[in-house]
């Protein structure tokens, strides 16, 4: 594919830009391969390469050497973010189970709003009215989905990754509130049951799979996935009431504007 590759960088491009791109060209293989991976899509291989190819590109067209990041640390990041808007573009995840994601979340932020502390599976059982099989399934699907939105209004049946989306292209305001939300999830992560924290420390930083995970903790394959889906419900369900305080928060201060205006 690197054939394919070169023409991306012909027009329009300096000697050095393209120098770039066919030295970091092995980075997008690296990256694609790494997230189909840990998704299960490989049929997507093909367009995420493609998409990690044009945010190759725009990397190296767009790199400043004077602001002190590292070449090699800033492509990787753009490929990875490109990779990940591909995703989110076309979700495969079908809406009912997105629904049904949706539903579990606001349980469990009923839950922990009503009692102040984790809400635990029996609870969640018993309030959905559905049995055991049937919740580990929903787990099981938030967490083959990963890409769960944890920040997107309840009517949104788009995904969208962990990932606070890549800052380069953000404005000022924009900037601000993806920095609230990276802030917001941080300590929403830092408030997650150990095991979850652990589970997801494992598989977001060190990058370890489902299979590794259950081998430190001792658990099957299938425990860990349950884990991280609880872990990502509730992110969700934190987060969902970090946003509303944040809308409310706006809708204060355009009143207060109002009233001195």
């Amino acid at each position: 594919m690197h054939r394919a590759l070169a023409s991306y960088a012909s027009a329009g491009s300096s000697t050095e830009a393209d120098e770039l791109i066919m030295k970091y060209a092995p980075a997008i293989d690296r990256v694609a391969r790494r997230i189909v991976s840990r998704t299960g899509l490989q049929s997507a291989f093909d367009d995420l390469w493609s998409a990690g190819a044009l945010g190759l590109v725009e990397a190296a067209r767009r790199f400043d050497a004077g602001r002190g990041v590292s070449f090699e640390t800033f492509v990787e990041h753009r490929i990875r973010g490109a990779m990940l808007d591909e995703l989110r573009k076309t979700d495969w995840t079908p809406r009912s189970v997105h629904r049904k994601l949706r539903e579990v979340s606001e349980v469990v932020r009923q839950i922990e709003n009503e009692t102040g502390a984790d809400a635990t599976d029996a609870e969640v059982i018993r309030r959905l009215g559905i049995d055991a099989q049937e919740y580990h399934q929903i787990l099981a699907d938030a967490a083959s989905a990963r890409l769960l939105s944890l920040s997107a209004p309840e009517d949104d049946e788009d995904g969208a990754a962990l990932d606070v989306a890549d800052q380069e292209g953000l404005g000022p305001q924009d900037r601000f509130e993806q920095e609230g939300m990276r802030g917001a999830l941080v300590e929403a992560i830092g408030g997650l049951p150990e095991r979850e924290q652990l589970v997801m420390s494992l598989y977001y930083e060190q990058e370890l799979n489902l299979k590794e995970i259950g081998a430190v903790l001792g658990v099957t394959e299938s425990r860990v996935c349950q884990i991280h889906g609880q872990a990502l419900i509730r992110l969700r369900a934190r987060m969902t009431g970090w946003r509303e305080q944040g809308a409310a928060a706006d809708s204060s201060k355009a009143r207060k504007l109002k009233s001195t205006g």
